[in-house]
């Protein structure tokens, strides 16, 4: 019987292990879910819109889209995407804000969107800043009229940014604490923050970021924990709303160009 129960708990620490291995060489092919497209037309998905590179400052061409602003007293709002699919997917949102007037600049990371490039926290870092560039030095846009919006892991990405670069707004959908704390919830039995190499620390970075801030969570999030969100609203050193979208999951288009997410963003416009 203690015979059996050595080899059972010797066959679980071999497939931990493998599991773990699996996890250390592989992580970022389950962080980063690329869709290379085919991403379809600008302005036959957003009227308006226009295809623009943005270049980023280790050498690589990003495609995106600009919708200009119907005035350069309106915020633009620059888009940074969540893990996965292409930019495409957030024409919705494009044209749902753009219909109010702001501009608009969707543009897809490194690897994703038929982009080059791999991506990791520093590229996607560098990424973003591309596309503030781009939006600032070429399309004219005033610092104090930019508006960021970031979706999930996108969160992440322009709170960073904000860091450095502080918008008019920051608005965070479905935001995570960091990325270990939404990979343990998915991979309990594994030592996650020993394992990842991209962090991402979210409710670290908001607190330093003393700009009117929006959370917006979807209440039956399977992906993020609502709980995560609501921490990072906590932590933001300048709360403006924390908006909670009854039953919503992480994907449901309510979460993507519904009202309560334009109105996030149009409350800080």
């Amino acid at each position: 019987m203690v015979r059996t129960a050595f080899v059972v708990v010797g066959v679980v620490v071999v497939v931990l292990a493998l599991i773990t291995g699996l996890l250390w060489g592989f992580q970022r092919k389950l962080v980063y879910l690329p869709d290379a497209g085919p991403v379809g037309s600008a302005d036959a998905l957003v009227p308006g819109a226009r295809d623009v590179v943005l270049r980023t400052s280790d050498g690589l061409d990003l495609a995106a889209w600009h919708v200009p602003g119907r005035s350069p007293d309106l915020v633009t709002v620059l888009v940074a995407n969540g893990n996965g699919g292409h930019r495409g997917m957030r024409a919705p949102l494009a044209r749902a804000l753009s219909a109010e007037g702001l501009g608009v600049l969707l543009f897809d990371y490194r690897g994703y969107g038929g982009n080059p490039g791999d991506p990791t926290e520093d590229g996607l870092a560098r990424d973003v800043r591309a596309a503030r560039s781009y939006l600032v030095e070429e399309a004219g846009v005033r610092p104090d009229r930019l508006l960021y919006f970031g979706e999930s892991l996108g969160a992440a990405v322009v709170t960073e940014l904000a860091t450095e670069h502080p918008p008019a707004g920051l608005v965070l959908r479905s935001p995570f604490v960091d990325l270990a704390s939404v990979a343990a919830v998915h991979y309990p039995l594994l030592p996650v923050r020993f394992l990842l190499w991209d962090r991402f620390p979210v409710a670290e970075r908001v607190a330093r970021v003393d700009v009117p801030t929006t959370v917006v969570l979807g209440a039956g999030d399977t992906i993020v924990p609502p709980e995560q969100s609501r921490a990072v609203a906590d932590a933001a050193a300048e709360l403006h709303r924390l908006v909670e979208v009854p039953g919503a999951d992480h994907n449901d288009p309510v979460l993507l160009d519904g009202e309560a997410v334009v109105e996030a963003v149009l409350e800080l416009a």
